[in-house]
């Protein structure tokens, strides 16, 4: 694939899920479930490649990208994980899974771009997590920086 056409699949990626999110108004722990279950699959895939062809991928590619602050914040309240998982939209979350996967095959993206694409939402749901200080900041929307 060309470096034009691997810029557009970004691109078209990055436009879908901005203006889903903005319009399912989705929150912080939905789209981060998501992200984070993409990732894993498709890290997976990456992990049996490298297995296979002995390739070697930059560690931004492999790992999470650091928080750009850690946050001194605790929580005063305990956060029942099973509860939290219990309410979050199933669909709403399928939606936004659907979307990116249907993308990620439409644009004909190879997996170690698929996956940085990711890691950027990854790494902006993480900081917005590591702030949260009780379950419904959680069900907050996610905050989109204004460039994205």
């Amino acid at each position: 694939m060309t470096e034009n056409l691997e810029v557009d699949g970004l691109v078209t990626l990055q436009e879908r899920m901005v203006n889903l999110i903005n319009q399912l108004q989705m929150p912080l722990i939905e789209v981060s479930m998501v992200i984070g279950n993409h990732i894993k699959q498709m890290m997976k895939s990456l992990e049996e490649h490298v297995e296979e062809t002995g390739a070697l991928f930059p560690i931004k590619v492999t790992s999470q990208w650091p928080l750009s602050s850690e946050s001194n914040i605790t929580s005063t309240n305990k956060m029942d994980l099973e509860k939290i998982i219990s309410i979050v939209d199933d669909d709403r979350m399928d939606i936004l899974a659907t979307l990116i996967r249907v993308t990620l095959i439409e644009t004909e993206m190879a997996l170690d771009d698929g996956i940085l694409a990711l890691r950027m939402w990854e790494q902006l749901s993480r900081s917005q997590l590591s702030l949260a200080t009780s379950p419904g900041q959680l069900f907050s929307p996610i905050i989109l920086p204004e460039e994205w």
